[in-house]
Order: structure tokens, then sequence, then C-alpha cells
């Protein structure tokens, strides 16, 4: 046969022939199962790992208390490096006495570095009021703490009101012995003296009463400045620092829980310690079943916050405000130290401590609880 008979061959090239040497043969069966007719093919499901969330300890904040802790050494510490920094603050003479700058209007490095601000006057100078008015209109006003058309919701947010009360009454009462009275002179005033401080007795007071002022008359700060003199030498607790942190984070706890579960903007839970040992979430103390359902649909923050909600903000707002002030203006380093170790003292044994005491929780319960 010659040439041109033969049938003409066609180029391939290499990417077609790996095609069709991958494309089922319409002739090739498909592979035989070697099971019997009868048996039941098992498929395994894919395995996923769950991983339990980590339950926090009751024995110190929630990961989301402890940012809003944080917040409070943040101010001091930006406002102590704000003074040092600032050349007008700087170059203002300072009272370590008064433990202030100067008070001339000349020299004054800012309107709040005068102890006469209107904020100082009329927020700060009355503080635990403004914090006990925003409290008590929060519980009073808020939907979530009002009455119920059922009867064991009505006694179930009657007992978290009185234990509210409770805890109002404890911290109010660390307010008052720190700040006020401690069977006889304040903590902050005690603390002065044994640190050795005195109270000097300016000479126009003197000469104008005939004698020195007994130690009975200058044992407390008021007492002193009554008498005309000023308090020297001691360590004095900032009483600006403790009452700004100690209001402002009162009512964050007891606006935030119930604000934030409702809204569901906090999803962490508290744990606490049972009875028994045990360490399970604050919900099981809830004395109703299905109390979280019953508090109607979510909503958001701005919603849940409710009057006294909003105000609240505004008074925490300003509680951090002024206390920026008086990292910058007022006190050594030192003393706004202790005035918000003193602070936290107070928060930690009022609702960290119940959390690992049941007994106690049995008193003053839960935010939000």
């Amino acid at each position: 046969m010659s040439d041109a008979d033969r049938p003409a061959r066609r180029y391939k090239s290499p990417s077609q022939l790996a095609r069709e040497s991958s494309s089922p043969s319409p002739y090739q069966q498909p592979p035989s199962s070697t099971s019997s007719p009868g048996a039941t093919t098992r498929t395994t499901p894919p395995t996923t790992l769950t991983q339990t969330p980590q339950r926090n300890t009751p024995y110190l904040p929630t990961p989301t208390e402890l940012s809003l802790l944080l917040i409070y050494p943040s101010i001091l510490l930006f406002g102590t490096l704000f003074s040092l920094l600032s050349p007008e603050t700087r170059a203002s003479p300072y009272d370590p006495i008064r433990q202030a700058h100067t008070q001339d209007a000349a020299l004054v490095p800012s309107y709040f570095a005068r102890k006469d601000n209107l904020l100082n006057v009329v927020f700060v100078k009355r503080g635990w009021a403004w914090v006990s008015v925003v409290v008590f209109v929060f519980w009073g006003t808020h939907p979530r703490l009002g009455s119920n058309t059922n009867t064991s919701g009505r006694e179930g947010r009657g007992k978290g009101l009185v234990r509210g009360l409770m805890r109002y009454g404890l911290v109010t009462a660390w307010w008052v012995f720190v700040t006020q009275w401690f069977f006889g002179p304040a903590i902050i005033d005690r603390g002065f003296r044994w640190s050795g401080g005195r109270c000097e007795v300016v000479e126009e007071a003197v000469r104008v009463s005939g004698d020195a002022v007994s130690a009975k008359e200058v044992f407390t700060a008021a007492a002193c400045k009554a008498s005309g003199g000023n308090w020297s030498g001691g360590h004095d607790i900032s009483g600006h620092v403790f009452l700004l942190v100690l209001g402002s984070f009162f009512l964050v706890q007891e606006v935030g829980w119930v604000v934030g579960k409702w809204a569901r903007a906090v999803r962490e839970e508290r744990c606490v310690v049972m009875g028994d040992g045990a360490v399970k979430g604050a919900a099981v103390t809830a004395e109703r079943k299905g109390k979280q359902e019953e508090e109607g649909v979510v909503v958001s923050v701005v919603e849940a916050l409710g009057l006294g909600g909003k105000l609240a903000a505004v008074v925490v707002a300003l509680c951090g405000w002024m206390l920026l002030m008086t990292a910058i203006y007022f006190h050594t380093w030192f003393e706004k130290f202790t005035g918000l170790l003193t602070a936290f003292i107070g928060l930690y044994a009022i609702y960290i401590v119940p959390r690992w005491v049941p007994a106690l929780r049995g008193i003053v319960g839960l935010p939000g609880i």
C-alpha cells in the first residue's frame, strides 16, 4: 500500500492526550463493591472539637469589669504625666500644704485648677448626693425593675430591690467611714494623724483666741480648717479620688449589669461559689425559672438605659472628667494612689466577696440577678 492510500494521522498535543486519558470511557464499568448486597454502609461523621468556654474566677473581677477598673489608674497616670510635661502647669507655683496650685487668677494654670470651679463646688463637694439620687431614679423608673403582673415576678423584683438597698447601704457606710466619721475622726483624718500630720494654726487665729487650739478641736481636717489652720506633715489620702472612683463604679455595677443583660450587650457571666463548694454561673442564683426569658425582647443599649441609666452615664462621665482634673492639678501621686486603693478595697468587699461567700450573697445579692 502506497503512502497515499494510508489514512492521515492527526497530531495531538500533550494536553489533549491528558484530557482523553482522564475522561471515563463509555465502556468502562464502575468498580464492583466488595460488600454483600444486604450489608449496610456506615459513614462516620466528621468530628468537630467543641471547646467549653472558660469560666471566670469568682475571686476576681470579670474581664469586662477589670477593663473598666483599669481606666481609673490610666486616668491618674495620664494626669500625672500631663502635669509634669505641661509648661503652664509646671510654671504655676504649687502649695504643698493645700495640695493645690496657687489660687491667684493670674497664675493658676487652668480654671479647673481652682478649688472654686463650678463642677468642684456643685458636683464633687456634693458627689454622694448626686450618686444617691441617680441610683434611686434608676431603681424607680427602669422598666426591668418595675412591677410585673406575675406574683412571683413582683416578689423576685422586690427582693432584688431590697438587696440593692443593702449594697447601697454598705457602699454609703464605707464612704462615711473613710471621709466623714469612723467612731470618731474619719479614716482619712486618722491616717493623716497616724502618719505624723498635725494642724498648723495660723498666727491670726491664735492671737484672736488668746490660746492655742486644743488637740480635740483640731483632730479632723474640718476642725483644723474651721480653727484657721492647715493640715501639714502627714499623708493625706485623696478624698476626691476616693469619692469619684467609688461613686462612679458603684453606678457602673448597679446600672451596667441590668442594662447589659437586658440589651444582651454583656455576654460573659459572673461565677459564684455555691454552698457545696461548686463553682457555677451567677444565673443559677435566680429565684424563678426562666427569669431571663421574662425580661422582654432584646432592645438597644440606649433604650435599655432608660431615664435613670442615662443620668447615671452623665454622672459617671463627670466623675471621669473631675478625676482627670484631680490627677493633673491636686495632690501628690501617692495620695492619689491611696485614694484609688481605698475605693477599690470597698468595691471588692461589696461586689466581689459575695461571689465566693454564699452567706453574704444571700443578703446583698448581685446586681442584675
